[in-house]
C-alpha cells in the first residue's frame, strides 16, 4: 500500500527529520508542506527523492480546507508548532477531507483536550492522534513497558536536556517561554497543586552525568494521573546544558511570575538567537530519562531509571519519530485504532527505539534500590 502523506511544517528542525524518514520508502507518497516553498525546494533536493511533492500552505489561511481537498491526503502530519493556545482546525480539516491525521503537540490543554473530536473521529472513520513527540508519546512507552515490575507505582519523574549545540526551532522556543513563571498545576503526594514553570529546580541524573532541570507544563501532567492510576506523584522537567541559560531562563521566569514580564514568548526569535551566541559551548550530548518509584509484588521498594543518551546533534530525532512509526503502522495496516486521541499506548518502547536505529542514540536501565 502507497500512503499518501502531506508533512506540514517539512523544512523545520523535526519536520525534516521526519521527511528524511519517509522520503525513498516506497509506502510512502510524500508531499512537503509550508509557508515557504523556496526552503521546501532545498529539503527535496537535499532528499534526493525526484517523487516528493511540494505545496504552499499555511494552517492559519481561511482557505486551508480547499487546500486540504486538492491534497487528496491519506495522512496530514503537522509538525508546524507551536500549539499552545491552538485550535484544531487543521485535525478538523482533515476529518471533513477524510485523511487522518498526527501531530508533534506537547502543549498541555491542546493534546489532553484533544478527545473531544473522538466522536466525530469514529464517526468519519478515522485516525487522529496528538503529542506524537517524545511527550507524552515516548515517555508513556517507557512507563508502560516498565509498569509490569511494579506492584504499586507512587512517583513518575522523567526529564529531558538538549545539548547545547542541538539545533533548536523558535517555536520550541515558545513553547517553553510560554508556560516559565506561570502557574502549573500538578498531581503531587496523591492531590493537586501548583508550581511555577522552570522552577522546582534540581538535578537529574543522566547517563553523561547531571544537569539542572526545572518544572514545565506538558500533557503528561494532566493525562498520566489518569492513565496510571494510583500514581500519588507526576512531575516532568526540562534544563539547558549551559548553566548560564538555563539560570537566565529561570531569572526570566521569576520576572514573570512577579509580573514584571507579561509574555517571554513574544521574545522567543530573540531569545533563540541570543542563545546561539554560545552554541560553541556545551556539547551536542542530549538525554531523556524517566524515574519511577513504588514496590514490587513481594511489597519491597522499587526505584528503576531508564536513560537516553543521543549523541552528534541526534537528539531533534527523538521527538521526530513517533509519527514515523505511526505512519509506518499505518501503510502496514497495523494500527487499526479509529478514533481522536492523545498518543498513548500506540506503539511500543521496542518500537521505538527500532527507529532509531543507525542514530548515535543508546538507552539504559539502572535500579538504584537495587
Amino acid at each position: 500500500m502507497t500512503l499518501r502523506v502531506t508533512l506540514i511544517g517539512a523544512s523545520g528542525v523535526f519536520g525534516s527529520r521526519i521527511a528524511s524518514q519517509l522520503a525513498g520508502d516506497p509506502r510512502f507518497l510524500l508531499t512537503l508542506a509550508g509557508r515557504n516553498v523556496g526552503s521546501l525546494a532545498v529539503l527535496r533536493d537535499a532528499l534526493g527523492d525526484a517523487s516528493v511533492q511540494l505545496a504552499a500552505l499555511d494552517v492559519t489561511a481561511p482557505d486551508l480546507l480547499d487546500a486540504f481537498a486538492a491534497l487528496q491526503s491519506q495522512l496530514v502530519i503537522h509538525a508546524a508548532g507551536p500549539f499552545q493556545g491552538r485550535d484544531y482546525r487543521v485535525a478538523e480539516a482533515c476529518l471533513t477531507c477524510g485523511s487522518d491525521y498526527i501531530d508533534l503537540a506537547d502543549g498541555r490543554d491542546f493534546v489532553s483536550g484533544f478527545g473531544r473530536l473522538d466522536v466525530q473521529a469514529k464517526k468519519n472513520n478515522r485516525l487522529l492522534i496528538s503529542g506524537a513527540s517524545t511527550v507524552p508519546a515516548l515517555s508513556s512507552a517507557v512507563v508502560d513497558s516498565l509498569l509490569p515490575r511494579f506492584a504499586e507505582l507512587d512517583v513518575i519523574e522523567h526529564a529531558i536536556s538538549p545539548g547545547n549545540r542541538t539545533p533548536r526551532g523558535d517555536a520550541t522556543v515558545a513553547a517553553i517561554l510560554g508556560y516559565c513563571g506561570r502557574p502549573v498545576k500538578l498531581w503531587r503526594d496523591g492531590r493537586w497543586q501548583q508550581g511555577h514553570g522552570w522552577m522546582l529546580t534540581r538535578r537529574a541524573v543522566f547517563p553523561f552525568g547531571r544537569r539542572w532541570v526545572g518544572l514545565c507544563d506538558v500533557p503528561d501532567l494532566e493525562l498520566f494521573p489518569v492513565r496510571y492510576p494510583g500514581v500519588r506523584t507526576v512531575v516532568f522537567r526540562a534544563g539547558l546544558e549551559l548553566k548560564l541559560l538555563h539560570f537566565g531562563t529561570l531569572a526570566a521566569a521569576w520576572l514573570v511570575r512577579l509580573g514584571v514580564v507579561r509574555n517571554l514568548a513574544r521574545h522567543a526569535t530573540r531569545l533563540r538567537r541570543l542563545s546561539e551566541w554560545f552554541l560553541a559551548a556545551g556539547s551536542d550530548v542530549g538525554g531523556m530519562q524517566v524515574a519511577l518509584s513504588g514496590r514490587d509484588a513481594q511489597g519491597q521498594s522499587l526505584t528503576l531509571r531508564w536513560s537516553l543518551r543521543a549523541a552528534a546533534g541526534d537528539g531533534p530525532q527523538i521527538p521526530a519519530t513517533p509519527a514515523v512509526v505511526l505512519a509506518r503502522k499505518l501503510a502496514d495496516g497495523s494500527l487499526s485504532s479509529k478514533g481522536a486521541m492523545p498518543c498513548m499506548g500506540l506503539f511500543t518502547l521496542e518500537e521505538a527505539l527500532s527507529a532509531l536505529d543507525g542514530f548515535a542514540i543508546d538507552t539504559q536501565l539502572d535500579n538504584p534500590t537495587g
